[in-house]
Formats: structure tokens, C-alpha cells, sequence
């Protein structure tokens, strides 16, 4: 039990359920300001549909690296991989890819009858859509023949899915109505997970170098990879600030609802740490941070829209 746990990588969920929770909580406050009704059933099963998500994920990404091998060529966090140790064997890891992709698409299915059914039929067949698209996106980063994860567009589906999907799609299901404002904070927690992710491919960058595997930070080298974290670092707060202020609070001199900005300092601090890292292995501990601090600009930014304005 303990390696299927490992292997699920936990320090990896608060990430995952940081685009509900700002989406989901963004719904809520637009709710009451029109009348409207908030399920909190919706948002419970939508927080275990990105959870097994999430876990499906990283156990394709074990499968997949595990069978290319690799793993076998990393350093540090890598040496904990279950299909590489040998801890997991592939075929056991196989068959918990096909059991979570059932679980994913059954819990997928319930959500999407509890939000759309039966006055919305049109939109729940669409968001079975997404649900499978969501699923596929998860197995496909490193299984099969040509993974876009060894393309170097690990980068592109981290934003459409963690950013996009994540936050525009919570708020739809309880308002079952879209606007363009939501693409801020969507924007800003795609922006964080690609973060993530790029620290995860500059650390690796020499192992990937090895094993084929041309993530988006070994296409353009260390310096820029370096680069391009600062900028996917420095822009969500920016984002999540101008969408605050297009909702008038600035106007209303309601100042309260920016307890969010209060992230601004450790933020600031990371990108210092971060730039002052000459080996690759010293990146590590960084993905936890960034995750977590996602998590607070995804609850700090709930909070402020719905207990101070």
C-alpha cells in the first residue's frame, strides 16, 4: 500500500484541486450576488474528479517513464519512481492506469448528471467530451508511441487542463453560463501549474537529454527555461488583481477582497530562491512550494470574493 501511495505523488494534489477551487468559489460569489444557488454537492464530486485525475496521472507518468526507462537515467525525486525501482511492476501499474481511467470516467458521469441533467442535456454530452478529453490528456503525457510530453508540449496541455478546463469548467457547472473574465484566473492558475512543471523539466533536463525526452526546458536550454519560470511566476497575481478590479472592488474602495495580493512577498521570495539555483537536482523542493502557493492564491482569492465583498 505504502509504494501505491508513493506512487501517487501527493504533494502533487493541492495543485490539481487549486483550478476548482477557484473556479467552483468565483461561481459562488457570482451567485450571490445574483440570487442564484450554490451546490455544494457539485463541488465535493468535482473535487474527487480532479483528484482521480491527478492520481491517474502520475500513475501513467510512472508507466509510461518506467517502460521508456526513463527514470532509470534520473537523479533524486526520480529514484522514488515505483515501476523503475521495481517496486510496482509495469503490468500491475497498467492495470491501475485502466482502473482509474474507469473510476475517473464513472465519477465524471455523476458529476455531469448532477450539474446538467435533465435541463441541460446539450451541455452535459459536451462536458463528457471534455471529461474524456481530460483522461486521454492524463495517459498521454508519457504512454504511448508518441507522448506529447517527450514533444515538448507538456507545457500547452498543463494550462488548457490544470488552467482552462480546470477553473472555467467548475464555474460552469454551477452557473451553466461563461464569461470572459473567468479567463483570468483560469490564465493565472494554468500559468502556476506550467510552472511546475517547467521546474520539474529543468530539473530533469540532463536525464531527459539521455532517455529522448524533449520537454519544452531542454528545447530551449536551462537560461531560458530559468526565464520563462520567472515570467509564468511573476503574472498570475498580476491577473488575478486586473480581474478583481474589473469587478468595480477598486471603485467600491472594498480593499478588503485583495487579501490575495498578500502573496505577492513570498512569491517575490521563491522567484529570488529559485533564480539563485546553479544545479538542476537543487530545483526539488521548489515543486512543493509552487503547488502550495497555487493553493493559496486559488483559497485567498475565494475567500476575499466571498466572506469580504
Amino acid at each position: 500500500m505504502v509504494n501505491w501511495i508513493n506512487a501517487a505523488r501527493l504533494r502533487t494534489l493541492p495543485l490539481s484541486l487549486s483550478g476548482i477551487i477557484m473556479g467552483s468559489f468565483i461561481a459562488k460569489w457570482k451567485l450571490k450576488e445574483e440570487g442564484g444557488i450554490w451546490d455544494w454537492k457539485i463541488f465535493a464530486l468535482a473535487l474527487v474528479v480532479t483528484l482521480l485525475y491527478q492520481v491517474l496521472s502520475n500513475y501513467a507518468n510512472d508507466y509510461g517513464d518506467g517502460v521508456k526507462g526513463t527514470d532509470a537515467k534520473r537523479i533524486g525525486e526520480a529514484e522514488a519512481r515505483a515501476v523503475a525501482s521495481g517496486r510496482i511492476t509495469a503490468k500491475q501499474m497498467k492495470n491501475a492506469v485502466i482502473l482509474f481511467s474507469i473510476l475517473s470516467f464513472v465519477a465524471t458521469v455523476a458529476l455531469l448528471y448532477l450539474a446538467f441533467i435533465p435541463e441541460f442535456m446539450n451541455e452535459f454530452y459536451i462536458f463528457i467530451g471534455l471529461g474524456v478529453a481530460s483522461i486521454l490528456a492524463a495517459i498521454g503525457y508519457t504512454v504511448g508511441k508518441k507522448p506529447y510530453g517527450y514533444m515538448g508540449l507538456g507545457d500547452v496541455f498543463v494550462f488548457i487542463f490544470f488552467g482552462l478546463v480546470s477553473v472555467c469548467g467548475s464555474y460552469f457547472l454551477f452557473t451553466k453560463t461563461f464569461s470572459w473574465d473567468i479567463l483570468l484566473p483560469g490564465t493565472a492558475i494554468g500559468m502556476m501549474s506550467m510552472a511546475v512543471l517547467n521546474l520539474n523539466n529543468m530539473r530533469d533536463i540532463e536525464s531527459d537529454r539521455l532517455s529522448g525526452k524533449n520537454s519544452l526546458a531542454l528545447r530551449i536550454g536551462f537560461r531560458n527555461a530559468m526565464i520563462y519560470e520567472m515570467v509564468l511566476l511573476q503574472l498570475p497575481l498580476i491577473l488575478i488583481l486586473v480581474f478583481l478590479g474589473m469587478n468595480n472592488f477598486i471603485q467600491m474602495q472594498n480593499y478588503y477582497v485583495f487579501i490575495v495580493m498578500i502573496l505577492l512577498i513570498p512569491v517575490a521570495k521563491l522567484r529570488r530562491n529559485i533564480m539563485a539555483v546553479k544545479e538542476p537536482k537543487q530545483l526539488d523542493p521548489f515543486l512543493k512550494q509552487v503547488g502550495i502557493l497555487t493553493l493559496m492564491m486559488a483559497v485567498l482569492t475565494a475567500v476575499g470574493l466571498n466572506y469580504f465583498s
